[in-house]
């Protein structure tokens, strides 16, 4: 998905092979792929599968990738959708150039060959209602029965067409369909409808037409009209390719695509249909399409995931023709890989107990020198303030220690990251025998972490100074579905019923000072807790509000391991 030297043969999927062999006997001399979307919506996950497949073949083989936006349905379709489409294929990475393109651009093109197609008696005005068409239709068993009207003479045709363009018809009153064959065993192939009638305003073509093609006519046609070479889609589309050829055939279109379907991605716990989405906004189950929980691209770029972890797990799940569930791990894992090599690493504690070293002076404040990014030396360091009081984590903590635990408990001693050696001398209760105070010692010869005489510690925590720490929200995302495969929903159920209702918990975090004057979208590692953004939107200037994107567990790469 690069523009790197291509993959060994062994190690090319099917869709490179094709386009492999098509330029080696000259069927083509260059590539042209599409990215199709309809904007009737945000994309998604699988979305970004698909721009990565389309966009990183055009790259690889030198040639170009259009994208164009499928908008033939103007009861769905908002500019709000067109931008925002735009914007997360750029955000991945990719760039069209001159090449964007609109299906509604094409419609009086496409109305012509309408024409052209009544013409050559290959298509027909048909009056059944949708009900009626439905019980012509057949079944696997049963061929269809013909329209009332489908041997109507070229001559009607044209006029009930002309009327229907003109807007002479109510909406559901008659239909285009093609002419094919009523008997086939692919139930798509049994006349089809390609034109209806919708009286609705479209967004980019405003009140020109009370006519609309359906998206199985427009799809092949612009394809043409387009010169695109290898039109790929996912496995649904199949049973659509005969007609797809059939038309391009009919029509003698000069130019002849390729239709290859590959397998969508489905994904563990996670929904995957734009109207279950689209669902989920509505019904204000999310705060909108970029809610963080959400699969959109959109949610995902402000939960803190970064455009190479997509692509990067895009390339890794592959291309087959085989349906498969994908583990939400491995995308994690991905994210997670990616923000190890780039994020700041910072101290934050997300459930607080103080904790007083007793010998330290009052009122001194050190500042300790921190690694921003073991794994990137450029990046530098940065200083933290360290004074008598201290925020640690709850659990850093246990009066009476379970075995193995390092950490701090009465008479261990452990290394506070960045700073000192201290060990515990005990702690203060509530009334309810809550723990509200640890007490520790430090070492003052042990700044920076390290003992000169050489002693070892097992444990290390971070920390925040109490006085110097900011107060900010923490958002705690976790998966939008308790259920693991969303395409798998038992019988009966509401499918709303499955949604994770800890997908979210807000709560009161504390944070080093240098965290406070991040800008929106920094996303940073809080030490040993995971990683995390500033939210896009709800960040103010030092007041920033973090997203968890995702946790230092790594699942994927323990299941790997084993």
């Amino acid at each position: 998905m690069s523009s790197e030297t291509p993959a060994p043969a062994a190690h090319r999927h099917f869709i490179q092979q094709i386009i492999d062999a098509d330029l080696a006997s000259g069927k083509h001399v260059s590539v042209a792929t599409r990215f199709p979307p309809e904007p009737n919506g945000y994309l998604h996950v699988g979305h970004a599968k698909s721009i990565c497949l389309n966009f990183g073949l055009a790259l690889e083989f030198k040639g170009r990738c259009h994208l164009r936006m499928d908008d033939t349905n103007p009861t769905k379709e908002e500019v709000e959708y067109v931008d925002s489409i735009k914007e997360d294929v750029r955000w991945l990475g990719f760039e069209w150039n001159e090449h964007y393109y609109q299906a509604s651009n094409y419609f009086e093109r496409m109305h012509a060959d309408a024409i052209k197609l009544i013409q050559l008696g290959k298509a027909y005005v048909c009056f059944l209602s949708q009900d009626q068409i439905r019980e012509y239709h057949g079944d696997e068993k049963t061929a269809g029965k013909p329209s009332p009207t489908r041997d109507a003479s070229v001559a009607e045709n044209l006029a009930a067409f002309e009327k229907m363009t003109r807007g002479e018809f109510d909406e559901g009153k008659a239909v285009l369909r093609a002419k094919i064959d009523m008997a086939s065993p692919n139930m798509h192939m049994r006349d089809p409808v390609i034109y209806r009638i919708r009286k609705t305003s479209h967004h980019n073509t405003g009140d020109k037409w009370c006519v609309y093609p359906m998206y199985d006519y427009a799809h092949p046609l612009e394809d043409a009209y387009e010169g695109i070479t290898h039109s790929i889609c996912t496995l649904e589309f199949e049973v659509h390719r005969p007609f797809y050829d059939w038309l391009l055939r009919t029509l003698d279109t000069p130019a002849k695509p390729q239709q290859i379907e590959f397998a969508r991605l489905n994904l563990t716990y996670t929904v995957m249909s734009k109207r279950r989405l689209l669902e989920l906004v509505q019904e204000k189950r999310v705060s909108g399409w970029d809610d963080p929980r959400m699969p959109t691209i959109s949610g995902m770029r402000r939960r803190g995931y970064t455009p190479a972890a997509l692509r990067k797990f895009c390339e890794t799940i592959g291309i087959t023709k085989n349906n498969s569930l994908s583990d939400v791990a491995l995308l994690e894992h991905a994210v997670r890989d990616d923000l190890n090599k780039t994020s700041s690493r910072f101290m934050a504690v997300l459930d607080p107990v103080r904790l007083v070293i007793e010998n330290y002076p009052e009122g001194q404040v050190d500042e300790l020198e921190a690694v921003n990014n073991p794994e990137d030396p450029s990046a530098g360091t940065r200083q933290v303030p360290f004074s008598k009081t201290l925020l640690i984590e709850r659990a850093d903590f246990m009066e009476i220690p379970e075995k193995k635990y390092f950490r701090l408990t009465p008479g261990q001693e452990v290394r506070l990251r960045w700073g000192y050696f201290v060990t515990c001398t005990g702690c203060k209760k509530d009334a309810a025998g809550n723990v509200t105070e640890v007490t520790c010692t430090y070492d003052p010869a042990t700044r920076g972490g390290d003992s000169p005489d050489g002693r070892k510690v097992k444990g290390t925590i971070h920390w925040v100074s109490e006085k110097h720490a900011g107060d900010v929200e923490v958002r705690l995302y976790d998966r939008l579905f308790a259920h693991e495969d969303l395409n798998d929903i038992p019988e009966g159920t509401d499918w709303r019923t499955l949604l994770h209702p800890g997908s979210l918990k807000t709560i009161r975090g504390f944070v080093e000072p240098a965290l406070l004057g991040i800008a929106p979208s920094t996303r940073v590692q809080f030490e040993r807790i995971g990683y995390f953004c500033a939210d896009a939107k709800d960040s103010q200037p030092g007041k920033p509000v973090f997203n968890r994107t995702v946790g230092l567990k790594d699942s994927w790469a323990k299941a790997v391991a084993k």
